[in-house]
């Protein structure tokens, strides 16, 4: 079952906001964590998707467009979660995003820019609105990354 990408990027932001930085995500951060999240995903679940929507390669990195649109007017701030949190449906999908979150969540929103920008999955994409990242892409780079 592939879940709201909405209720995915608040989850990114909770766990986020909950670590001992206290430090809150930027949009920017929390577009490529979300293609973290979903690139892991879709290598360890043999291509089921976190979520539906799209990731897109844009100039700055990955983005699902609707989330970008969502928080476009918060600039480099730190976002903040809004009402509950979901859990996800297995112990196995929780621990991924537990796992992916403290491994890729150490990372500032540059940081994470600059490591997405050297893989395969962005580099073998047009760079532009609407050139979407495929799945099958993201999944193949990703399985190699889980070995």
């Amino acid at each position: 079952m592939a879940y709201k990408v909405l209720d995915i990027a608040n989850k990114i932001i909770k766990i986020a906001s909950d670590n001992d930085a206290g430090e809150l995500v930027s949009n920017m951060k929390l577009q490529k964590l979300l293609y973290y999240q979903q690139g892991f995903h879709l290598a360890y679940f043999s291509g089921k998707p976190l979520f539906e929507e799209n990731i897109e390669a844009w100039m700055y990195g990955p983005v699902v467009p609707s989330i970008y649109e969502k928080y476009k007017t918060e600039g480099s701030n730190g976002l903040n979660y809004e009402g509950d949190v979901i859990i996800l449906s297995s112990k196995r999908e929780e621990a991924l995003f537990n796992e992916v979150m403290r491994v890729y969540g150490e990372f500032s929103a540059i940081g994470l820019m600059n490591l997405t920008h050297s893989e395969s999955p962005w580099k073998e994409t047009s760079i532009g609105v609407g050139n979407e990242i495929s799945k099958d892409k993201m999944m193949n780079f990703f399985k190699k990354k889980l070995k």
